[in-house]
């Protein structure tokens, strides 16, 4: 018989009692009981069975915020943080470890000075979330504050309620109560834990609210890691294969209903085969959504009526032509995939993150013209995709960006790696103490190799 279970009403957390839940965590990190490294373990397994125990909830909550399917639900957040923490707890030890320093760092004057880095946690950590992947980005980072030897606060998005109730449950019933706690709500509750003194911030979101975040934080001296929206470009040139380009593309733009920050905002495209790819764009929909997107269970739905608002009127504004898709229904905030042919950087396609399930199509005449449009549009994206030869590959990789994660040939999380890269590389190491500064990077290192 199948276990039932209700998911309760999502309740604010108390105002007057977030000072409180802070300081407990503050206390708890001063005992210095996170830094045996028994104790880590045991909190990263109880956290696993956690998330095994807690699988039907968590599956029902995404369903009910997000209208993500059991499939999605489970590939992209269930057993994502269980793959984690298994990773976590198999590599704790080395990531621990004293490193010893020699030639050429120390020179032979100081070889017998025996020096070494000892790698220290920095302290309570506070972790906001936010509504796209609502349980994966809550849980992840803790995993990183965790094996650093940090308590932490986490902070689930309100836009998932059902989410952040089920949150909540499992951290106050399965982790250390003293170390790790659940503050729910909206502005008024953030408000009141950036009022706060934290030894790090780990914020996932907007880059609106990331300014606000980093503004507040700056005023105590704290550091904060932004991991932030971006209009990230695709890169298809005439050597591309445009049956594998659009089918990839497709998939990454209907995950989550492209409510992900690493699909892509627009596609750059040889101009010549512009009416090739559309063709096999509307195929790929129709292998994907045989009786349309609107039909299909695996489709997720944005998150309330705000952004569907917001995505609409980029499609309202747009002076493009819509070639696949544009369909929608507020009633069910369903947007169908949509596909829009522009001709301008200032076009309202170009000009905002979509961070849905639309996106632009802007033909070129060269990857050098393509080049320059993605890097006036936006210098900094989180990723770019790059279809083509080796060598256009190659240029799109070093004449544009900085700090991406690139994809060649592939299209958003099809590579578990590029998304490691993106969230993964920045918990451990943030969340330590190292001597050396520049050392942090042999840490990333080691956090990368899976």
């Amino acid at each position: 018989m199948a276990a039932t279970f209700t998911i309760p009403e999502f309740q604010a957390t108390q105002l007057e009692i977030i000072p409180a839940i802070a300081s407990n965590a503050r206390g708890t990190f001063r005992t210095h009981k996170t830094k045996d490294l028994k104790w880590r373990l045991v909190q990263l397994r109880k956290l696993y069975w956690a998330v095994e125990d807690y699988r039907a909830q968590l599956v029902a909550a995404l369903q009910k915020d997000l209208h993500k399917s059991e499939y999605e639900s489970v590939l992209s957040e269930v057993d994502w943080i269980k793959n984690d923490c298994l990773f976590a707890i198999a590599h704790l030890e080395t990531w621990a470890k004293d490193e010893k320093l020699g030639a050429p760092t120390v020179p032979a004057s100081s070889s017998l000075m025996k020096f070494r880095i000892r790698k220290e946690p920095l302290g309570t950590a506070l972790i906001i979330g936010p509504f796209n992947y609502p349980i994966q980005l809550v849980l992840v980072p803790l995993i990183g504050a965790i094996s650093a030897g940090c308590t932490a606060v986490l902070k689930p998005s309100e836009l998932a309620p059902a989410c952040a109730m089920v949150l909540k449950e499992i951290i106050e019933k399965r982790l250390d109560p003293n170390a790790f706690s659940v503050v729910n709500g909206g502005i008024p509750e953030t408000n009141a834990l950036m009022n706060e003194k934290w030894d790090k911030i780990f914020f996932t979101g907007s880059a609106q609210v990331g300014t606000i975040i980093a503004k507040k934080a700056a005023e105590t001296l704290t550091p904060v890691c932004l991991e932030l929206g971006g209009r990230n470009p695709a890169f298809v040139t005439k050597n591309a294969n445009l049956k594998i380009a659009a089918r990839r593309l497709m998939w990454g733009k209907t995950m989550n209903s492209g409510q992900v920050c690493m699909s892509q905002n627009y596609i750059l495209i040889d101009r010549d085969s512009v009416p090739a790819f559309i063709e096999c764009l509307k195929e790929s929909y129709k292998e994907m959504f045989p009786n349309g997107a609107k039909a299909s269970p695996d489709l997720a739905r944005i998150v309330n009526p705000r952004h569907f608002q917001r995505i609409k009127k980029m499609l309202d504004d747009t002076n493009g032509k819509i070639v696949m898709g544009g369909h929608m229904d507020e009633t069910e905030l369903f947007i169908e995939p949509t596909a829009v042919l522009v001709n301008s950087t200032d076009d309202a396609m170009m000009k905002e993150e979509s961070f849905g399930p639309i996106f632009a199509i802007y033909p070129v005449h060269s990857l050098d013209q393509a080049l320059n449009i993605a890097n006036s549009v936006h210098r900094t994206p989180l990723a770019l995709f790059s279809f083509g030869s080796k060598t256009e590959s190659q240029r799109s990789r070093t004449q544009t960006f900085r700090k991406s994660s690139i994809a060649n040939n592939r299209c958003s999380s099809q590579r578990n790696d590029i998304w490691w890269c993106h969230y993964q590389r920045r918990l451990l190491p943030r969340l330590c103490q190292h001597g050396s500064v520049w050392r942090r990077w042999r840490l990333w290192l080691g956090c990368l190799s899976r």
